[in-house]
C-alpha cells in the first residue's frame, strides 16, 4: 500500500462545461484574428481602387467578386460563429419521445401526409388538361379553347 487512505481522496464531481462567450469562438482563434484585421484593409483597398486603375482591375474581376464575399463582415460572422452555435446547441438536454407523443407525432404526420395527397390532386385537376375533373380547360371540352370545334 502506498499509505494514502481512501478518505483522504476527495471525489469530486465532474466539473459543468463552461459555456464560453461568443467572443471566444469570433476573436479568439490566430485566424479569426487573421480574418477580422483583413477585412477592413480589403474595403480600404476597394476605396483606393476607384482612384488607381491597377486595383480596380482586381476588384473589377471574378476572383476580386469572390474575395468581396470572403471579406465580408457577414460572412466571417456566420463561418466563425458555427462553433459556438454548435456548443450552444449541445448545452440542451436532450429529452427522449415517450411511446404516446411518438404516436401522436406520428398520426400528426400521417394526417399531414394524407391532406397533401388530397391538396396535390385537386391542383392536378385544375391544372391538367388532359384531366375531364379540369372543367373548362379540359381538351374534350367543347368550351375549351384546345377543343377542336374551336379553331
Amino acid at each position: 500500500m502506498s499509505g494514502i487512505s481512501n478518505s483522504s481522496i476527495a471525489m469530486s464531481a465532474p466539473a459543468a462545461p463552461v459555456r464560453r462567450a461568443a467572443s471566444f469562438w469570433l476573436w479568439r482563434p490566430w485566424y479569426a484574428k487573421l480574418w477580422w484585421s483583413a477585412i477592413p484593409i480589403w474595403w480600404l483597398g476597394m476605396m483606393i481602387a476607384s482612384r488607381v486603375d491597377l486595383l480596380g482591375n482586381l476588384y473589377g474581376s471574378a476572383f476580386g467578386g469572390y474575395l468581396n464575399v470572403l471579406f465580408f463582415p457577414v460572412t466571417a460572422l456566420m463561418v466563425l460563429g458555427v462553433g459556438w452555435a454548435r456548443e450552444m446547441l449541445k448545452s440542451f438536454p436532450a429529452t427522449p419521445i415517450s411511446r404516446s407523443n411518438r404516436a401522436v407525432a406520428d398520426d400528426q404526420v400521417r394526417n399531414l401526409e394524407e391532406s397533401h395527397i388530397v391538396a396535390a390532386r385537386s391542383l392536378d385537376a385544375a391544372t391538367d388538361i388532359y384531366d375531364p375533373e379540369s372543367g373548362a380547360l379540359y381538351v374534350g371540352n367543347p368550351l375549351s379553347h384546345q377543343h377542336v370545334g374551336q379553331r
